[in-house]
């Protein structure tokens, strides 16, 4: 079977982690699998992302089996992630990560590289690296700081504490928790209705935030203008000044 599997429906391209034997740990495979499959999601017909995982949990972080069969450098072996972590960032439109389970060491950075988070009830973050001697990796050393602070980001990293899903919601880590019952179909409804958005604005707002990371007012200031020409000129900001004359709710294309 397909360590990644794949499916479009109503504009939104679901990809499972498929290594259900291993709670989805990662391998070369499943990286270049995803890294393919998030190339491909920015057809425009795709307008948002779910991610998840099959079987007991979402994913383990890096197969560590593989790692002592074929010795890879680990600076050569991050490439693969680093690719994975920037074309989630780097792709206009929303990503939606799914968590049941595990979502530990580079799963856990796979989920926090998403743009939303939905959790299930039975679910647990942990950043693990530290609990082999580690340093946290793909992003997670730039994402898990800007959600909860620099004290707060060494302090999980250092001691790798496991965290439930209402500690990691008190802490701006995810985004909703789900009863486990109610999590697949949740987790698709959320990611249905941002499909139903406006697509380029979403993509444009996704941009701003992450520019501004790094950035100045100033430089933020024109950014927003910039953006804010683009998105004046799409067809969906055109149907939703109609739609709010008329007192409906708007229908956007993702146009």
């Amino acid at each position: 079977m397909s360590v990644l599997l794949s499916e479009q429906k109503d504009q939104v391209l679901t990809l499972t982690l498929n290594r259900p034997e291993s709670v989805n740990a990662m391998t070369t495979e499943l990286l270049i699998a995803l890294d393919t499959a998030l190339e491909q999601a920015r057809d425009p017909g795709i307008r948002a992302v779910l991610l998840r995982g099959s079987g007991r949990g979402f994913c383990s972080g890096q197969d560590l089996r593989e790692q002592l069969r074929h010795c890879h450098s680990y600076g050569e072996h991050l490439r693969r992630y680093n690719s994975v972590v920037e074309r989630i960032v780097s792709l206009p439109k929303p990503v939606v990560a799914a968590v049941h389970g595990a979502a530990a060491g580079a799963g856990m950075s796979l989920a926090l590289a998403c743009d939303f988070r939905i959790v299930s009830a039975d679910a647990f973050f942990t950043t693990g690296f530290s609990r082999i001697a580690l340093v946290p990796d793909s992003g997670m050393t730039f994402t898990l700081p800007s959600m909860v602070g620099r004290a707060k980001a060494f302090e999980l990293m250092a001691t790798s504490e496991r965290l439930t899903p209402e500690q990691a919601l008190s802490l701006g880590i995810v985004n909703r928790v789900v009863p486990a019952e109610a999590f697949e179909q949740e987790a698709a409804n959320y990611a249905q209705a941002l499909a139903q958005g406006p697509t380029m604005t979403l993509g444009f707002i996704k941009q701003a935030l992450y520019r501004g990371a790094h950035s100045s007012l100033g430089e933020m200031l024109a950014l927003e203008a910039e953006l804010q020409e683009l998105a004046g000129a799409t067809l969906d900001h055109q149907e939703g000044v109609k739609a709010f004359w008329e007192k409906r709710a708007p229908k956007f294309q993702g146009k």
